[in-house]
């Protein structure tokens, strides 16, 4: 089965060439439906070789120059979930847009196949470099499709800052990843790992490797503070992409932190579990805080959902900083029900976006009371954001607060009650138009939406079947497997705490709406890409002293 394994990564990048080659030739029909083949032939493939885990495959002559591709099961879970969720959105996205650009078909399935492809690559690498490439795969994919729409100066100005801080964390994993080859000459991981341990204790270039490494990977994580291109690219991708960085690729970022420490940097040689520990726990904290109290403060649906993504990435940093087996399979159990809930409430947003042509909460207070099944939709997954059983985030999140003790346990009730209140809010003015209208959606135009633009180029009168069964099938994909799972009456407790508190903090956000949620300070997001610049220059030097 190990001959298999370049294939996952090697499928959807193969059918990407052929859809773009072929893609002016092919009936729209015929690429969407070939892209969602091979977007779930791949997720099998995963999932058939997850059964004979660990397998490891080496492409070319020589070892120390070859590709090498370590297929364990945390590798290739993550390759099966971009699989799945590229799948999620290939279907979404079912003739979504009105025309292709240029009448290319297969341009939009195309990209997702690449990105994909990316994905899964840097899931299965087994090497630094070859880590390095797919992890640029994905970022250069990642570019196109935030600004897909290239027509509309707003996408392109979220695509380039998007491309430039992640750029630049490119950057800082290539000079990591040249000091740990100056050291020891080898590229594979476990290599890597024994050549530094054979050194002897770790000095000065094992510290700044480790640093611009985890850096690198931070970025891509969007923790703070390395997080401000997200909300920006959140606000102008299409939802399909949306879909895939906040269930994906951000977590693949959390993933290549874990991985890459737990192989290189994990014995005598590297970094030592306190430094670590600190780092993480230190940057998770914030991270989750800080996320957390953009996402309450949003009126803009689909940034309010990437600051919630930050908010629970924090969350994600925190488990794994803790270094216990316990918290890595919680932290594991959390990403996967995360990924439905917020693959969900993405598709959920892009609803409102193409039947109103608006995502701003006052504006649409109101308005989407027809559109019962997808409030539903949103209430449900609010609850799977807070933890409440048996959602597969509340079964992940209880096993990370045993293992977090008393001091950080707190941490998982009040963030995801949080993002989840703020979710419940939205939905309470949405879709039920409970409470106050809020300032300013008086004084809009109410005939023609906000400056925003529909997605399938003409506001929906009808919602497609796809557009409510893709966000469902999401809901329980994350929900129906907690039911199995193994709950401990402090988890449960935990789960239905943050219900409870979301539900407190929703309402009281209904009756008693505070300011407007749009103003906040210049500096937390001020849309200057040279501002974001330097917080990811401070960011890699607190790092770098948090993990002495």
């Amino acid at each position: 089965m190990h001959r298999l394994l370049p294939l996952v990564a090697a499928l959807p990048l193969l059918g990407a060439a052929l859809l773009a080659g072929a893609g002016r030739r092919l009936p729209r029909p015929a690429a969407e439906a070939s892209a969602c083949a091979v977007s779930a032939g791949t997720a099998v493939l995963a999932l058939a070789l997850l059964r004979d885990a660990p397998l490891t495959e080496w492409a070319g002559a020589r070892p120390r120059l070859g590709i090498v591709l370590t297929g364990d099961r945390p590798g290739l879970a993550a390759a099966a979930l971009a699989s799945l969720l590229t799948f999620a959105a290939l279907a979404y996205s079912w003739r979504y847009f009105e025309e292709p650009p240029r009448g290319h078909a297969g341009a939009f399935p195309a990209l997702m196949l690449a990105f994909q492809a990316g994905m899964c690559g840097f899931a299965l690498a087994g090497d630094l470099f070859n880590a390095f490439v797919f992890f640029e795969l994905m970022g250069v994919v990642a570019y196109a499709l935030t600004g897909y729409r290239i027509d509309d100066p707003r996408a392109v100005q979220g695509a380039l800052t998007f491309g430039i801080v992640n750029s630049l964390g490119g950057y800082a994993l290539l000079l990591g990843i040249g000091l740990l080859y100056a050291r020891t000459g080898e590229l594979a991981m476990t290599r890597v790992g024994h050549a530094l341990d054979a050194h002897g204790p770790p000095d000065a270039l094992v510290l700044a490797a480790f640093t611009l490494v985890t850096a690198g990977l931070l970025v891509k994580a969007a923790a703070v503070p390395f997080h401000f291109w997200l909300p920006d690219a959140h606000a102008v991708a299409p939802t399909p992409v949306c879909m895939l960085l906040s269930g994906v690729m951000v977590e693949l970022g959390v993933y290549g932190v874990w991985r890459v420490y737990g192989t290189v940097f994990a014995g005598p040689g590297g970094i030592p579990e306190a430094g670590f520990t600190r780092a993480l726990v230190v940057l998770g904290t914030l991270t989750a805080v800080t996320g957390a109290a953009l996402c309450r403060r949003q009126r803009h649906v689909k940034r309010l959902l990437a600051c919630s993504t930050i908010a629970h990435t924090g969350l994600f940093l925190t488990g794994i900083g803790l270094l216990t087996p316990e918290s890595d399979e919680g932290v594991a159990l959390y990403v996967l029900g995360h990924a439905g809930v917020k693959a969900a409430l993405f598709a959920c947003a892009g609803t409102l976006l193409d039947r109103y042509g608006s995502v701003d909460e006052p504006e649409l207070h109101g308005r989407a009371r027809e559109l019962r099944a997808t409030g539903v939709l949103c209430a449900l997954a609010a609850l799977g954001l807070a933890g409440l059983p048996p959602f597969l985030t509340g079964l992940g999140k209880a096993a990370v607060e045993e293992s977090a003790g008393p001091w950080l346990a707190p941490l998982y009730i009040v963030v995801p009650a949080v993002t989840a209140g703020a979710v419940l809010r939205m939905t309470a003015h949405v879709f039920r138009g409970l409470g106050p209208r809020p300032p300013g959606a008086d004084t809009r135009d109410r005939t023609t939406g906000s400056h925003e633009r529909p997605e399938t180029g003409r506001r929906l009168r009808g919602i497609p079947d796809g557009m409510t069964a893709v966000p469902a099938l999401l809901l329980a994909a994350a929900l129906v497997p907690g039911v199995l799972g193994h709950w401990t009456p402090p988890g449960v407790l935990s789960g239905l705490a943050a219900a409870l508190l979301a539900a407190l903090l929703a309402r009281v956000s209904v009756v008693r709406p505070g300011p407007d949620r749009a103003r906040w300070p210049q500096w937390l997001q001020s849309g200057h890409v040279g501002d974001y610049v330097a917080w990811s220059l401070l960011g890699t030097a607190v790092l770098g002293m948090l993990a002495r």
